[in-house]
C-alpha cells in the first residue's frame, strides 16, 4: 500500500534551527581523568605508511653519489684491427718438436717414399712465402712448432712436373696450365703454397695474386688506360703492390738479370745495365708508371733472346710460376663504374685481363716462352655462383677428354639463363701450336687416402696435440667422419686436445 505521505510534503517541513543542533566537536575526545588540556598537546607525527602524493616526494634512500667520469678509450689506430685480423702466426713454442722432420728440397719433392709424411718449410723460405702472401689466417699454422705440409699424390705429381720443367729432359721449358678445383677444405690454397715452395727451391720467378677479390671490389684507385682505349682501366696502386710482392720474393733472382729489351714507354727511366730488380722498383716508387713497369718486367722475363745492343749482359730467363687463388671473382661485373655510371666488367681491368690472357695459347710462341706453370684455383668458402663459369669449367673437362665442341655431348650453356659470352670465350682455347705449351687442364682435389690420413694424424700425435692410439680402425673412423679424407676436416679432428683419464 502506498503511503499517503508524499515527497512534496517532506519538502514543506521547516528546517531545524542551527542553534538547536548539537555543537560540532572541535577538540579530540580524551579521557575524563586526564589533567592536561588536549588542545595544548603536541601534534601527532605522520606515520611512515602515509599514502598520498607526499609519499612520492619523500626521499627513499640516502643521497646518491655521483658516478665518476669514465675515461673514453681511444680507438685503435687506422689499420690495426685489419692487421690483427690478418696476422699470420707460423710457430707455437708450446708444441713439441717433431724429431726427424725433413724439409722440402729438390730431393724430397720427388721422393715417393715420403708420401703420407709431413715435410717442413725451410726457415729461409718463410720470408719469401710471406712476401707473396702464401699463408692464410684461417689455416692452422699456429698450432705446430713449425709450418709443414703433408705429401699427397698430387704433391708428388707437382714436384715431378716442376723438376721436369727445370731439368734437361724432354719437359724442359714446358708450359703447363691448370685450374685447381675441389670441395671446401680439400687443400687448394695449400697446394698452391706447395707449388710456390718448390718453385723457390728451383730458383723460379713466382708471381701471385693472393686475393683476386681485392681487384674487383672498388677498394683501389682506377683510371682509364688512355684516350685511345677509354674502355680499359688501369689500377696503379694494385699494380705497384703486385710489383712489391714480386720483388720482395724474387730479389735474389732479379738481381742477377739485367734489362735486355727496349721499352719506349720508359725510355727516360730505364738505363743501360739496370737490373730487373731496379726496374721493378721504379713502379713501386711511382705508382703512376706501375703498369708500364709491369709490362716491361713481364717482357723481360718472357724474353728468349736479347734485343740488338743488349747481347752482352743477357742471361737465360728462369721459368715462371703464376698463381691466382679465387678465380671466380673475375667472372662477373666489378664494383667499379664508368663515367656514365655503368658497371665495368672485370675483364676490362687491364691487370685482370693480363692474367686471363695467359690461359689462351700464345700467338707464335708460348704464353710462357721460358717454361713454367700456371695454377689458378677456385674457392669454395668465398665463391660467387656464376653460371657461365660453371659451364666453362665443364667445357674444359670435355676438351681434355677429347670431346669435340661440335659433338652433341659437349656441354652447352642454356640461353635462357643469360650466359656471359666473355667468360666462355676466356676458356674457349684451341689446341696450342707450340709443342712446349700444353692445353688448359682442370684438376680436382679430393680427400687424402687412408695411408696419407694416417701419416697426417701421426704428425698431430708427434706434435703433442693428439693423445690417442692411432691404429687402422681409429684412422678409418676419422677418415669417414672427414668426408673421405678431406684434409680440412681431418685437421679439425686432430687439433682437439684429448686427455687420458
Amino acid at each position: 500500500m502506498v503511503s499517503s505521505f508524499c515527497w512534496s510534503c517532506l519538502t514543506r517541513l521547516r528546517s531545524t534551527p542551527r542553534a538547536v543542533l548539537p555543537p560540532a566537536v572541535t577538540a579530540p575526545r580524551t579521557a575524563l581523568f586526564h589533567t592536561s588540556t588536549a588542545r595544548y598537546a603536541m601534534p601527532t607525527k605522520k606515520s611512515k605508511s602515509m599514502e598520498g602524493p607526499a609519499k612520492y616526494r619523500q626521499a627513499k634512500s640516502a643521497k646518491m653519489k655521483k658516478k665518476k667520469p669514465v675515461d673514453k678509450v681511444r680507438p685503435p689506430p687506422v689499420g690495426e684491427r685489419k692487421a690483427l685480423r690478418k696476422r699470420i702466426v707460423l710457430s707455437n713454442p708450446n708444441a713439441l718438436e717433431v724429431e726427424g722432420m725433413q724439409d722440402i728440397s729438390a730431393e724430397t719433392m720427388v721422393d715417393a717414399r715420403l708420401r703420407g709424411s709431413v715435410l717442413g718449410l725451410p726457415v729461409p723460405m718463410l720470408t719469401q712465402l710471406r712476401a707473396v702472401e702464401a699463408f692464410k689466417p684461417t689455416q692452422g699454422w699456429s698450432i705446430f712448432r713449425r709450418p709443414g705440409t703433408v705429401v699427397r699424390r698430387e704433391t708428388l705429381e707437382l714436384g715431378r712436373l716442376i723438376d721436369g720443367i727445370s731439368g734437361d729432359g724432354q719437359d724442359k721449358g714446358k708450359a703447363v696450365k691448370k685450374i685447381v678445383t675441389g670441395v671446401r677444405g680439400s687443400g687448394k690454397t695449400v697446394h698452391l703454397l706447395q707449388a710456390m715452395s718448390m718453385a723457390f727451391t728451383k730458383q723460379w720467378v713466382v708471381v701471385t695474386v693472393p686475393e683476386p677479390q681485392d681487384l674487383v671490389t672498388a677498394h683501389t684507385a682506377y683510371a682509364p688506360l688512355s684516350d685511345e682505349t677509354p674502355h680499359l682501366y688501369v689500377q696503379n696502386h694494385a699494380t705497384a703492390a703486385l710489383l712489391s710482392r714480386t720483388v720482395n720474393a724474387n730479389a735474389q733472382v732479379l738481381k742477377d738479370l739485367k734489362v735486355s729489351q727496349e721499352h719506349p714507354a720508359l725510355k727516360s727511366a730505364v738505363k743501360a745495365g739496370m737490373t730487373l730488380e731496379e726496374l721493378a722498383r721504379l713502379g713501386i716508387q711511382d705508382p703512376a708508371i706501375a703498369w708500364a713497369v709491369f709490362q716491361a718486367l713481364w717482357a723481360e722475363l718472357s724474353a728468349t733472346s736479347a734485343a740488338p745492343g743488349f747481347e752482352k749482359s743477357f742471361k737465360p730467363r728462369p721459368p715462371m710460376l703464376v698463381t691466382v687463388d679465387g678465380l671466380s671473382h673475375w667472372m662477373k661485373n666489378s664494383e667499379y663504374r664508368t663515367a656514365e655510371f655503368e658497371p665495368i666488367h672485370s675483364h676490362d681491368l687491364v691487370l685482370v685481363q693480363h692474367f686471363l690472357s695467359l690461359l689462351k695459347p700464345g700467338v707464335g710462341k708460348s704464353a710462357l716462352p721460358n717454361g713454367g706453370l700456371l695454377l689458378y684455383s677456385t674457392s669454395a668458402s668465398n665463391n660467387p655462383t656464376i653460371y657461365s663459369f660453371e659451364v666453362a669449367l665443364k667445357q674444359v673437362t670435355a676438351r681434355n677428354t677429347g670431346l669435340s665442341p661440335s659433338a652433341a655431348e659437349f656441354p652447352q650453356p642454356d640461353q635462357y639463363r643469360g650466359p656471359d659470352k666473355r667468360v666462355l670465350d676466356v676458356f674457349d682455347s684451341p689446341k696450342p701450336t707450340n709443342p712446349k705449351e700444353g692445353m688448359l687442364e682442370l684438376q680436382t682435389l679430393g680427400g687424402l687416402t687412408r695411408d696419407e690420413s694416417r701419416g697426417f694424424m701421426e704428425y698431430f700425435a708427434r706434435s703433442g696435440l693428439l693423445r690417442e692410439q692411432i691404429n687402422d680402425e681409429w684412422v678409418g673412423e676419422k677418415w669417414s667422419l672427414a668426408g673421405g679424407g678431406v684434409i680440412g676436416e681431418l685437421e679439425k679432428l686432430g687439433r682437439r686436445l684429448r686427455t687420458i683419464n
